[in-house]
């Protein structure tokens, strides 16, 4: 006994059941637009938490000298800063860790994150020792922007740890760099219109937020390393227990006088790499995470017949 067809007419061909073609590629697994948006780490809960913990403990680390009183025994800090290094490093991992229990890191997000932390540590050396000619930090902000704040922290954190590792430049002072990177990266990511804004107007955004970051960074990092220098003149020097503001001023006076021509030449060639290589960079970021479908279920049709 065969089947009527669609029309009530009889099946044609071999078999007594007929299929209505499906359209074209609906044989294929398939993702929805807001699908193929996903990020390769989304900040659950427990990933949030552990950030949020994370960005504290930093805090703290850069700033409690500014708050430390007189008899604080900044002098002992050479000794200190190795057990630092113990605590934040963990810190760090459990960010990652938080993140493969939340199921926001596959096996997919970690061969992007090894290519980009790989790129960012291969790009860092070459401008070493050269005014502050840093090219990493443009494609740590692209990454950033497209793959989200979560990917972005843990791209940056990971990329400073492969560098000090490729360079020997591994120290008490490679925590805080791991943060300030990933601060830079998770900035980028928290930018607004990650999906809607496109063309020039994301390219600029982009290199000013660059150029900021990159003044900032050189910024905190001399924060952590200023307190603790000797023998500087008593206009920059830092002075225990005195008031936040003074101390601030002197600060800034540092700053101007030694990293500022560091700082500047950086945020300079990171709006420039932006603004040239930028499209391009995009474009492949955004196409291999439209190619990972990271997230994004994978359904398939009933086989025709």
């Amino acid at each position: 006994m065969s089947e009527a067809g669609p029309n009530g007419s009889a099946p044609q061909g071999r078999g007594a059941r007929t299929w209505a073609a499906p359209p074209r590629g609906r044989d294929k697994p398939h993702t929805t637009r807001a699908e193929q948006q996903a990020r390769p780490i989304r900040l659950g809960r427990r990933s949030a938490t552990a950030l949020a913990l994370v960005t504290a403990v930093g805090v703290v680390a850069f700033g409690w000298p500014l708050l430390a009183g007189p008899d604080s025994g900044l002098g002992a800090h050479a000794q200190d800063a190795p057990w630092l290094f113990a605590a934040l490093l963990p810190l760090l991992l459990g960010v990652v860790v938080a993140t493969v229990s939340d199921g926001g890191l596959d096996a997919k997000s970690v061969a992007m994150l090894g290519v980009l932390a790989a790129a960012g540590a291969a790009l860092r050396p070459l401008g070493a020792g050269t005014a502050g000619i840093e090219p990493m930090f443009f494609l740590m902000v692209l990454s950033g922007r497209v793959l989200g704040p979560g990917f972005g922290f843990v791209l940056g954190a990971v990329s400073m740890f492969a560098s000090a590792l490729l360079t020997g430049g591994v120290g008490p002072w490679l925590p805080f760099q791991m943060l300030a990177m990933g601060w830079v990266c998770l900035g980028a990511g928290l930018l607004p219109g990650p999906h809607t804004l496109r063309g020039r107007r994301e390219l600029w955004l982009l290199g000013a937020y660059g150029a900021v970051a990159s003044v900032l960074y050189g910024t905190v990092m001399n924060l952590q390393g200023w307190p603790y220098l000797s023998g500087l003149a008593t206009g920059v020097s830092y002075v225990p227990g005195d008031a936040v503001g003074d101390n601030l001023a002197r600060f800034a006076a540092y700053c101007l006088a030694t990293s500022l021509g560091w700082d500047l030449p950086r945020a300079v060639l990171t709006v420039v790499l932006s603004l040239a290589l930028g499209p391009a960079v995009l474009k492949a970021l955004r196409r291999a995470t439209r190619r990972a479908a990271f997230e994004a279920p994978v359904t398939f049709e009933e086989p025709r017949g």
